[in-house]
């Protein structure tokens, strides 16, 4: 199931944060828990963001991408013909952007004990993180329609720059 699909983390020679790692790697590499995007991460994000943008989905605007994603989900349930992977991480991506945007949290690659993904954190020491498809994938599978207005609307009220 590719709906918490993880990437393993990656030897990376570019800049690190000033985080304190205390995990290694499949090769006894300390891993940084918080590292800025490179430049295959953002050509991700971008690809994501086009493709709402082409569907017509705003991001900047919550009901704009919770439409989006339950009517996704709605032709996804009924006709089950495409890799619903690609439209949760798609609104993952929005979502995420969305939180970019409008709080005082910002894109970074994180790890954790599951692996390394996107997430936004609050600053280099990632006191507060949030991994936006792991907020999708969980509501996908349970068959949630309707939640980014107040999921996503509460955490721009806890973290309103």
């Amino acid at each position: 199931m590719a709906l918490f699909r993880r990437k393993a983390p990656e030897p990376d020679t570019s800049e690190h944060t000033d985080a304190p790692s205390s995990a290694l790697d499949d090769n006894g590499l300390p891993v940084t828990p918080v590292q800025p995007l490179r430049q295959q991460e953002r050509s991700h994000l971008s690809k994501h963001l086009n493709a709402l943008a082409a569907e017509g989905v705003e991001v900047d605007d919550l009901e704009s991408l919770s439409n989006g994603l339950d009517e996704s989900y709605v032709r996804w349930s009924s006709q089950r013909d495409q890799d619903h992977s690609q439209i949760v991480e798609r609104y993952a991506v929005g979502i995420g952007e969305h939180l970019s945007r409008t709080t005082d949290l910002k894109w970074a690659l994180v790890t954790d004990v599951f692996g390394t993904d996107l997430g936004l954190v609050e600053g280099p020491q990632a006191a507060f993180m949030v991994v936006p498809s792991n907020l999708v994938a969980a509501r996908w599978m349970r068959g949630e329609t309707g939640w980014i207005p107040a999921v996503v609307g509460h955490l721009v009220q806890r973290r309103n720059r």
